[in-house]
């Protein structure tokens, strides 16, 4: 399990979270859970067909199985297996937790499974269990929180991981196409460049959600997920009065 830090840091964020939104969070937050619920259950039954065509083409086109568990960081940095159809070849995790678009490790029908994000459907059996939620910080690797979140970026955990966030979008619209300078290997690059913007998005849901601002990411989830389907620019520009690192200052520690 991660650890959090000192005690009295954890205790003064969370009286403080308390007393600006304690009223909506106990009204939101068993609302939202009963939403997870209905979502996955539903989902779950209705997709069974997509799932079994998903599970066959990965078995007939790749050897190994085609669900893969990877251990992620869950709320206040609990292990857990994060569920995904495989996109990799077998064993590929053993050389590198990251991975990126040219990964040669990534298998044929492992492309389209990503670049339509299908191979995260298994998570809804994850937010079935309630280890996570349709909306939340997605899940981190165990060794990038325990090697590189410093005491504010522990705030992602203080929340269910989720299918998709504010962070989630920007990787998907800003930075998934970008790739490590020579020399420089994929985890050292995402840790450098990428983390940084995402956990500021991040941290913005976990101090701001509410029902409005789920339903609002959503949405916008499936119009960026449609245009990048189709071979359209995504549209999507990350909320205004989020204070993220300037582009220049992250490239100079490449």
């Amino acid at each position: 399990m991660v650890q959090r830090g000192d005690r009295s840091d954890k205790t003064e964020r969370k009286s403080t979270t308390r007393s600006v939104h304690g009223g909506r969070r106990r009204a939101y937050d068993p609302i939202k859970r009963l939403i997870d619920l209905a979502a996955s259950g539903v989902g779950l039954v209705l997709l069974a067909p997509v799932l079994l065509l998903v599970v066959a083409s990965i078995r007939l086109t790749s050897r190994g199985p085609a669900i893969y568990r990877a251990r992620r960081a869950g709320v206040g940095g609990e292990p857990f297996d994060v569920l995904k159809f495989r996109t990799m070849v077998e064993g590929a995790d053993r050389h590198a937790a990251i991975t990126s678009g040219a990964d040669s490790r990534i298998t044929a029908i492992g492309h389209f499974l990503r670049r339509t994000k299908l191979d995260e459907l298994p998570q809804l059996w994850n937010i079935l269990r309630g280890e996570m939620s349709l909306v939340g910080p997605r899940p981190e690797s165990l060794s990038i929180v325990e090697a590189h979140f410093n005491p504010e970026y522990l705030g992602v955990l203080d929340i269910r991981p989720g299918l998709t966030c504010t962070g989630n979008l920007y990787h998907y619209v800003y930075q998934e196409h970008l790739e490590p300078p020579e020399g420089m290997g994929i985890e050292e690059f995402y840790v450098c460049r990428l983390l940084a913007p995402k956990i500021s998005l991040d941290l913005h849901y976990v101090h701001h959600r509410s029902l409005l601002y789920d339903l609002r990411l959503i949405l916008q989830t499936i119009r960026v997920m449609s245009q990048k389907i189709l071979g359209l620019k995504p549209k999507w520009r990350p909320p205004s009065d989020v204070s993220m690192p300037a582009d220049e200052d992250l490239d100079r520690k490449l």
